[in-house]
């Protein structure tokens, strides 16, 4: 059986940035959510480019739960490569182009440099969320 390190130098050799994945998810239940959904809880919760998008379409509550759901699958996600890093809500940012747009993640104030993969989808009276967070390891060949 290969070493890690043996496994790394190959990787070195292709020129192929060894990287961990870490995932994370989350399922929001649109029914309780609404309860949750308070001016306090908006204002400590998203940003102001989230909430402009948000409050753009007739039924907000599922737009706020999907980028809920969204943010708590990126937190998840980046507590999978480092269980120390401390990010707040608002430190994470869920981005879309257009309304109907691929969502994407900026995450403000990490020192980790991570890239990130995320898909929310919706179904009745239901939202789920899926990060991928990619993490490239330094060399250490």
């Amino acid at each position: 059986m290969m070493s890690e390190r043996h496994i790394l130098q190959q990787a070195a050799a292709l020129h192929v940035a060894p990287q961990s994945i870490a995932i994370g998810n989350d399922l929001v239940h649109l029914p309780d959510f609404v309860h949750s959904l308070t001016p306090q809880f908006i204002r400590h919760s998203f940003t102001e480019p989230e909430i402009a998008y948000c409050e753009q379409f007739s039924d907000k509550t599922l737009r706020y739960a999907s980028t809920w759901a969204a943010k708590e699958a990126v937190y998840k996600a980046i507590k999978q490569v480092d269980e120390n890093i401390k990010i707040w809500w608002k430190g994470i940012e869920i981005h879309r182009d257009k309304p109907q747009g691929k969502p994407s993640v900026c995450v403000r104030k990490l020192t980790t440099p991570l890239e990130f993969n995320l898909t929310i989808s919706h179904d009745g009276a239901y939202v789920w969320a899926l990060a991928m967070c990619l993490h490239h390891k330094p060399d250490i060949s």
